[in-house]
């Protein structure tokens, strides 16, 4: 017989919709077998930012929504034996911990096994005089920057090892994204850490679930070229591997969103440089040869898919404070806008001349340009559209935060000082945090697991 194991996703990214995770636990479980769900909330700069907030309170740091994203599907997950993984650990894993023992014992689940892992903080491991640099910055000098945090990607390899102590929820910092939802896949059918086939497959389950609705619509539609059902009722993902590799892609029942050929093949190539040769912690995986078959209603199997040897070097994330970001907004509406605009921004650009402020800056008008203009600002010096209202954007960068402060707040002076019409000001100020990566030896890490009860967590 071939067995099937699913691999659920609740979230795509921290900010992701906190009620998503709950059709999918529905679905697995009125689909019945073994299955799990996991939770990616970790981008390049999340973890740098969830350190920032750790520094301001030694309780935080892991992911803000992590209890709302948990407490519609925690103890239905407990009752029906669907363990939980993420990495919503962030920077503070432990205290992520904490949080959810709190929850569980609230739920009535004293018992409840929470498995930590640790050992993605490298700050103390890592040379960055002799490690070498990987990916970095354009033009980015880190010379005397001060490091906020230094992270290695952890294979699935400490995850399996909680779910072997029997963890039901399973907390980590930042570990490969793919290793989410590959660790239950091993743990469950008992792949051996080469067989680089199967880990193959596990490994391209979570790489297509990773970003959550964006493999099930959300980053495709676009309305009138390229339609969904139901976006607002997006549906998240679920992958069905079996034991000898086959591997389908769906999404929970009764949710919109959709599954085709497209939009599978659109999140396979997603952040890939070389398909032959994308590098996991746990795998190499070689893409040349996947075949996207549709083979029912939003079920894609994906075949062809072909396996490595891991990497020699894990990467490493380093985040260096970089500094203060202001940022100051008004808009202007009705006839002669973008004229008023435009001048505002002239304006605002000579006041920073004038008050001699340390900042590098960029100004915007967004209606008119953006997204595609220059840090000069060629297209909106040039433009010349009609449009009903346009908001003017200035972005600086500053050392200090006052100087980035007071730049944004000589948006905030244009309410009063000219020209007419400004309305709808806001400003604001936010650490700057600039990455750059390195390359490590796994004998460099030390990753591992801890298990604690809910009640030990939370006394």
């Amino acid at each position: 017989m071939n067995a099937c194991f699913r691999v659920g996703n609740g979230a795509g990214f921290s900010g992701d919709r906190i009620d998503a995770a709950l059709p999918v636990v529905d679905t697995l479980i009125e689909w019945g077998g073994p299955s799990a769900i996991f939770f990616e909330t970790l981008g390049e700069r999340t973890v740098a930012l969830a350190q920032l907030e750790k520094r301001r309170d030694p309780q935080k740091g892991y992911e803000p929504m992590l209890e709302r994203l948990l407490e519609p599907i925690l103890l239905k997950c407990a009752q029906h034996s669907i363990p939980i993984i993420g990495n919503f650990g962030a920077a503070n894993p432990m205290g992520a911990a904490k949080v959810i023992a709190s929850l569980a014992k609230r739920l009535g689940l004293p018992n409840l096994k929470i498995g930590v892992v640790h050992g993605d903080d490298v700050r103390d491991r890592l040379d960055l005089q002799n490690h070498e640099v990987y990916e970095a910055d354009t033009g980015l000098d880190m010379g005397g920057s001060d490091v906020v945090s230094a992270n290695a990607y952890l294979s699935a390899q400490p995850i399996v090892q909680a779910l072997q102590q029997g963890a039901q929820v399973v907390v980590t910092g930042r570990t490969g994204d793919p290793s989410l939802a590959l660790a239950p896949l091993v743990h469950h059918f008992g792949w051996n850490w080469n067989d680089w086939s199967k880990l193959s497959v596990g490994a391209t389950a979570g790489h297509l679930l990773e970003c959550g609705a964006q493999v099930t619509g959300g980053y495709f539609y676009d309305p009138g070229f390229k339609d969904i059902p139901d976006p607002a009722n997006i549906g998240f993902p679920i992958a069905e591997v079996y034991e000898d590799g086959r591997l389908v892609i769906t999404k929970a029942v009764r949710t919109g969103g959709l599954v085709n050929a497209q939009v599978v093949k659109e999140q396979l190539l997603y952040e890939i440089h070389d398909p032959s040769k994308y590098i996991t912690p746990d795998v190499t995986l070689d893409f040349t040869g996947v075949r996207v078959n549709e083979i029912g209603l939003d079920r894609i199997e994906v075949t062809g898919i072909k396996g490595n040897h891991a990497p020699e070097k894990i990467k490493a994330t380093v985040c260096f404070d970089g500094g203060w970001l202001g940022e100051g907004e008004i808009s202007y509406a009705g006839p002669n806008c973008v004229a008023r605009a435009r001048k505002a921004a002239e304006v605002v650009i000579e006041r920073l001349k004038i008050r001699g402020l340390q900042v590098e800056s960029r100004v915007d008008l967004i209606g008119v340009s953006s997204v595609h203009d220059g840090d000069t600002g060629p297209l909106w010096r040039a433009a010349d559209a009609h449009v009903q209202d346009v908001r003017l954007r200035l972005a600086v960068s500053a050392k200090s935060q006052d100087d980035a402060d007071q730049a944004a707040r000589e948006v905030l002076a244009m309410y009063c000082c000219g020209p007419a019409g400004g309305g709808g000001v806001r400003w604001r100020t936010t650490p700057r945090i600039r990455t750059q990566s390195y390359l490590m030896l796994p004998t460099d890490l030390d990753p591992g697991c801890q298990l604690f009860t809910a009640k030990d967590l939370n006394p």
